[in-house]
């Protein structure tokens, strides 16, 4: 029973070796690798097999520190531009009823200084139309009077004539 499973294993080990070289080709045979390796950089690492091995061995291992600082900085970004929004909106929110608190009291303010202003004209009117309103003339000199009504007819005969 022991010696019939290598022979499965050896069918699949061909398979994946065939698999492997068709993977192989097909990076060999694409247009980018190509230009890659008619480079100077792809000519060098070409001719130094441990230089190429070094590298890839240091960006696959590089890959996961590189990529957890990119989600710090994305994170600590994030965390950032929350929290303008959030002490944006404290602020906005601080100024806004601090606004309508002043707003509301220069609209009771206006109100009193309206009605003072309303009142005291009123008052300063009342007294202008009492101080100087025409009165009739009471009797108080009866030779002024006569002057008056003697002035009064002259002009109304003269007048008439």
């Amino acid at each position: 029973m022991a010696k019939e499973e290598p022979p499965s294993i050896s069918k699949d080990l061909q398979e994946l070796q065939r698999k492997l070289s068709l993977l192989i080709e097909s990076i060999q045979n694409n247009s980018e690798v190509v230009a890659l390796m008619k480079s100077p950089v792809g000519q060098y690492l070409d001719r130094h097999p441990f230089v190429t091995l070094t590298l890839l061995v240091f960006a696959a291992m590089s890959a996961i520190p590189v990529g957890l600082f990119l989600l710090l900085v994305v994170l600590t970004f994030l965390a950032a531009f929350v929290g303008v929004i959030l002490l944006e909106g404290l602020v906005i929110s601080v100024g806004s009823l601090s606004l309508l608190c002043v707003l509301c009291g220069l609209g009771f303010m206006s109100l009193i200084i309206s009605g003072t202003i309303i009142v005291s004209y009123m008052v300063v009117s009342s007294l202008v139309n009492y101080w100087f309103s025409p009165r009739p003339l009471t009797q108080q000199n009866s030779s002024g009077d006569c002057q008056l009504a003697m002035k009064s007819t002259d002009l109304e005969g003269f007048y008439q004539e």
